[in-house]
């Protein structure tokens, strides 16, 4: 019996560029892939968590994400969420690979948002100032995706992590950024000059107020696939261009447009989806604060792990 191949995380975060990635999603959606026929997460409880299925087919890839869920890991020195990508080829049904499922969602989260916002990130040319409630792998993996994509179109200004213990946040990265206390006052004031927010917390109530974005402003929430969960005040969406993965996930997934719907802040024909970002069929207004909600898909996952399987066998 052939054994599969195992990529570790490290294997994984080696295997493709963060600008690889986003392209990886470009490419996807600006191939006409439809994310509606994309299966729906399933969620299954756990006496002390839960288990997410992600299954997806796309093109000549079959897969699956199993992440596991547990929010007392942290106490116990351990990630709060674990998993594992199975690959397959979608003709035979063949396992192909399997992977290291955390490190792919690093990888992939950070790869949608900014292949959601990227045209307007690149709208000029002056510094950009990023903020981020968060200090995790997600936070900075959103901080190095950016720089990526940007270099040599626009410079990075200054970075702000914002969390709730600025002490337990590593030096490295207190040497490399401010760092300080949600809710204090330089947290406010940097997210009044930010032209990036990104917000990649395990929130469940709003990190900030509404009316505290500047109009030109992007802000990007990756927090939360759950209804009843939000990083983001109804205001701000209510102001706001808001772009989603899908229209019908978010509507069932995505606690900050769910919960600014039923407020009567936005409508749910407001929500544009990123495929009509990439495509260029959906125009932002330009003066208005752009958001950029995600609950994650398994598309997404899919056409990234398939990418790093190919890179793995071109290379030998």
């Amino acid at each position: 019996m052939t054994t599969l191949p195992y990529l570790d995380a490290d294997a994984v975060l080696r295997a493709i560029s963060p600008r690889a990635a986003v392209e990886a999603i470009e490419v996807a959606l600006r191939s006409g892939f439809d994310p509606s026929v994309d299966p729906e997460r399933v969620v299954v409880p756990t006496v002390h968590g839960q288990m997410l299925l992600m299954p997806s087919e796309v093109g000549p890839a079959v897969g699956v994400k199993i992440a596991m869920v547990a929010p007392a890991n942290p106490g116990r020195g351990l990630p709060r969420i674990q998993g594992t990508y199975v690959l397959f080829a979608a003709e035979t049904l063949t396992p192909v690979a399997i992977m290291d499922g955390a490190a792919l969602t690093t990888i992939r989260t950070p790869a949608v948002s900014v292949a959601a916002v990227k045209s307007v990130l690149v709208e000029t040319e002056a510094p950009l100032e990023i903020v981020v409630f968060g200090a995790g792998p997600q936070g900075v993996g959103h901080v190095a995706t950016v720089a990526a994509v940007l270099e040599g179109r626009r410079p990075l200004g200054s970075l702000t992590y914002v969390v709730r213990n600025p002490g337990s946040v590593d030096p490295g990265l207190r040497a490399e950024a401010a760092v300080v206390a949600a809710g204090s006052t330089a947290a406010n004031e940097a997210v009044r000059r930010a032209g990036l927010i990104v917000c990649a917390t395990t929130a469940r109530t709003p990190l900030f107020g509404g009316t505290e974005v500047a109009d030109g402003a992007t802000v990007v929430a990756v927090g939360s696939h759950e209804p009843d969960a939000r990083e983001l005040e109804g205001t701000l969406l209510g102001r706001a261009d808001v772009i989603v993965e899908h229209s019908e996930t978010a509507l069932r997934e995505a606690g900050d447009v769910i919960m600014a719907i039923s407020e009567g802040a936005l409508v749910a024909g407001d929500l544009i989806p990123m495929a009509e970002v990439l495509t260029g069929r959906a125009r932002l207004s330009g003066d208005r604060p752009v958001v950029f909600k995600s609950t994650g898909m398994s598309w997404e996952d899919l056409v990234i792990a398939r990418i790093i399987v190919e890179r793995r066998s071109s290379e030998g």
